[in-house]
């Protein structure tokens, strides 16, 4: 018996065991998955909970209603690899043998990493949305929020979902002019990237809209230390942004326990080939979705299009077969801007988003890098594919590399500048 542990049951981990259990010789190959608890949340629901439109239980279900028979699901920590006796050693001293090891454990955020950040003020004027905790208790603080200095920040990069941020800040603006208190509050982004985006062309356009709302940019700004009783943010360079209230993403990092078990990079992400996903230390171990290095978003849509390319390969592989598949770095997310509209990003590690229609050329009816109500439409139906289609691994048609199909040239520059 040739035995398959994946270790984190979120969106890569439990698309791989569902796609992979009907192609695996149920009599020749085990299949296990480790997690932490019987939670699986719609981590994308947690940008809509300050605002009411989400609540616990309409983004939280028990990871095993997606677990397929024949797969068995360990609900434990895990304390470390033993790579040399290919191993998962879990808390509590449990081993669990392996042939080969997927490693889809994600990012989480890491609030007391940055000096000042955990004090009194935590949850009190210093809030986060990256943590449905954090989301609630945010949603909370709006209810009462009568006006002030809010400032949005990122701590640095990579984060999950870089869009969020922004998301959030555009939200919050549009809540704000709709409880008739945009008037009485000024609204600062604040971001470690020279742009307000990660891609130039969308970084010009999403700059051009914090604009035109009235929010001010603050780029290139490090993170020192925040200084709670103050309530300022210190860079490193001595710059120092106060807040009345202050909306973070900390800095986000991999497991633990991959650092313990050597096979993580500073931020405990594990460093693999980018287009195989296959470890650069160890060929039968995998890292997928925000578990690894590749330098593409950590977001869901690359889960889903690098788990398509990896399943593949897998099956390859177990036949003892090359692994033909490549993945591109195929990303897509929706960034809402506000009053019920979003734009559209397409984009992959060559290739940065272009203006066009997705999924299909012309027709659409996803329109890219513009701001419309069909993106907002099409961001908020996400939720029921994703807990009906894609966590059950069922197919989405839609392409899995970037297609430039029906794409159009970047806007010439003078059309990208932020509007005066």
């Amino acid at each position: 018996m040739r035995r398959l542990v994946v270790l984190g049951a979120g969106t890569a981990g439990t698309m791989v065991v569902n796609q992979l259990r009907p192609r695996l010789d149920s009599e020749e190959w085990s299949i296990t998955v480790v997690d932490q608890d019987d939670q699986h949340h719609y981590q994308p629901g947690y940008l809509y909970v300050p605002f009411g439109r989400y609540e616990r239980n309409e983004i939280v279900r028990n990871r095993h209603h997606f677990i397929p028979d024949g797969v068995d699901l360990v609900l434990a920590e895990v304390s470390r690899i033993d790579t040399e006796e290919n191993q998962v050693i879990l808390h509590g001293g449990r081993e669990l043998p392996y042939d080969y090891l997927v490693i889809a454990t994600g990012t989480t955020p890491r609030p007391g990493k940055t000096p000042g950040l955990v004090s009194s003020q935590w949850r009190r004027s210093i809030f986060d949305f990256y943590t449905l905790d954090g989301a609630e208790a945010l949603a909370a603080a709006l209810q009462v929020f009568e006006g002030g200095r809010v400032v949005v920040h990122v701590t640095e990069m990579p984060i999950k979902c870089p869009p969020a941020p922004l998301e959030f800040t555009f939200l919050l603006e549009a809540w704000l002019r709709k409880n008739g208190l945009r008037e009485r509050t000024t609204l600062v982004f604040v971001t470690p990237l020279d742009g307000a985006f990660t891609q130039p062309t969308a970084s010009r356009i999403l700059g051009g809209l914090l604009a035109d709302r009235g929010i001010d940019l603050v780029t290139d700004f490090l993170v020192e230390r925040v200084d709670p009783e103050r309530k300022t943010l210190i860079s490193y360079d001595g710059r120092e942004v106060p807040f009345g209230m202050l909306v973070t993403v900390p800095l986000n990092m991999g497991a633990d326990f991959v650092a313990r078990s050597g096979l993580g990079d500073e931020l405990h992400y594990v460093p693999v080939d980018p287009h195989t996903f296959q470890s650069k230390a160890h060929p039968n171990i995998f890292a997928l979705g925000d578990a690894s290095n590749i330098p593409a978003s950590k977001a869901g849509s690359v889960a889903h299009f690098s788990v398509n390319t990896f399943v593949g390969n897998f099956i390859e592989l177990a036949a003892g077969l090359p692994m033909t598949g490549s993945f591109d770095g195929h990303t897509n997310c929706f960034v809402e801007t506000g009053d019920d509209k979003a734009l559209l990003i397409d984009f992959n590690y060559e290739t940065e988003p272009l203006p066009g229609k997705y999924p299909l050329p012309v027709v659409g009816p996803l329109s890219l890098l513009k701001e419309t109500h069909a993106n907002h439409l099409g961001k908020l139906a996400f939720r029921q594919l994703y807990w009906n289609v894609l966590l059950p691994g069922r197919p989405l048609p839609l392409p899995v590399k970037l297609s430039l199909r029906g794409k159009e040239q970047p806007y010439p520059a003078d059309e990208l500048e932020p509007t005066p």
